[in-house]
C-alpha cells in the first residue's frame, strides 16, 4: 500500500492512498498501525509532505551501481570476495518533501542532483543477517541526493557538501509493497532527462545493504537509506525544477532556489 504524510487544514496526518482519495489514519502507521479514523480526503485538497522524517539519520551509498549489464555479468563471473558498500551519512535536517525548494547555499557554486530509490527502515535493526534484513524494511520511496560538489572536491568537506538543509527531498509516498528488483529511476531537470537507470544494476540487493549497514551501526525506525545512482549527477541553478520518477512510486518534484 502507498502511505502518505500530508498537511490539511493546519494539521499533519498520515493516510493510505486509495485512487484519488486518502484514507486518514489515526497516527504514523510505522508505530500506530493502520487504524483509519473514518475520514477520507480528496488528494487534490491536501499538501503531500516528506513521507518520513528520519528519527536519526539518512544513509547514502556511493559507487553502488555497475555501469551496465556487461560489467555486472563480468563482476558476477569473477572469483573473489564481493566489495563492501561504501556509504556516507546526511543529517535528518536535509529532508524536505515534494514541491519544497532545494536551496542553493551561498558557499557553493556547483550543486548537483541525483535520483535514487530509498529504503525506509521500519524497526530496530542491529547485526541482521541477509535473510532477516527484509523484515526490517517498512517500504520504499524516492530520494533526490543533492551535493555541493565543489565543496567536496576542492575543500574535502564531504559531510558539509551533502549536509545542507533541503539536500534530501523525499516522497511523494512510501510504498510498502514495491518490488525494487524491477525498478527504473528517471531524472529530469526542467524538460531535459539526465538519468535513466535500472535498479537491477545495483551491486547489492536491498537485503545485503540493510544487513551490512546494521553491522556498522543500529538502524532505527524511520531511518532512510539512499541506494545510489547509476548516472552522473546533474548540475542545477536557481529557477530550475527537478523531477525524479520511479514508475510505481510516483514523481518527486522540487524547485531550485538560491538562498536569500
Amino acid at each position: 500500500m502507498k502511505i502518505a504524510r500530508f498537511s490539511h487544514a493546519g494539521t499533519i496526518a498520515f493516510g493510505i492512498i486509495d485512487d484519488d482519495e486518502l484514507v486518514v489514519l489515526t497516527g504514523d502507521p510505522m508505530f500506530a498501525g493502520y487504524n483509519p479514523t473514518g475520514a477520507r480526503l480528496p488528494l487534490v485538497d491536501v499538501a503531500l509532505l516528506a513521507p518520513v522524517i528520519p528519527r536519526s539519520k539518512v544513509v547514502g551509498l556511493a559507487g553502488a551501481y555497475y555501469a551496465d549489464a556487461a560489467e555486472k555479468a563480468a563482476a558476477l563471473a569473477a572469483p573473489g570476495d564481493k566489495a563492501e558498500p561504501r556509504f556516507f551519512i546526511k543529517p535528518n535536517t536535509t529532508v524536505v518533501g515534494p514541491n519544497d525548494p532545494i536551496v542553493l547555499p551561498p558557499a557553493s557554486d556547483d550543486v548537483r542532483v541525483e535520483g535514487e530509490l530509498a529504503i525506509v527502515i521500519g524497526r530496530v535493526a542491529k547485526n541482521l543477517s541477509v535473510a532477516d534484513a527484509p523484515g526490517a524494511i517498512f517500504g520504499y520511496t524516492i530520494a533526490n541526493d543533492v551535493t555541493a560538489v565543489d565543496l567536496s572536491e576542492e575543500g574535502g568537506h564531504g559531510a558539509r557538501a551533502k549536509g545542507f538543509d533541503s539536500f534530501c527531498p523525499l516522497g511523494p509516498v512510501i510504498d510498502t509493497e514495491f518490488d525494487p528488483t524491477d525498478g527504473r529511476v528517471l531524472g529530469r531537470v526542467n524538460d531535459t532527462e539526465f538519468q535513466n537507470g535500472e535498479v537491477s544494476l545495483l551491486a547489492f540487493s536491498m537485503a545485503e545493504i540493510v544487513s551490512f549497514l546494521s553491522h556498522s551501526f543500529t538502524l532505527l525506525p524511520g531511518d532512510v537509506i539512499l541506494t545510489g545512482s547509476s548516472s552522473a549527477a546533474r548540475r542545477v541553478s536557481d529557477g530550475d525544477t527537478t523531477s525524479i520518477e520511479i514508475p510505481g512510486l510516483g514523481v518527486l518534484t522540487n524547485p531550485v532556489r538560491r538562498a536569500a
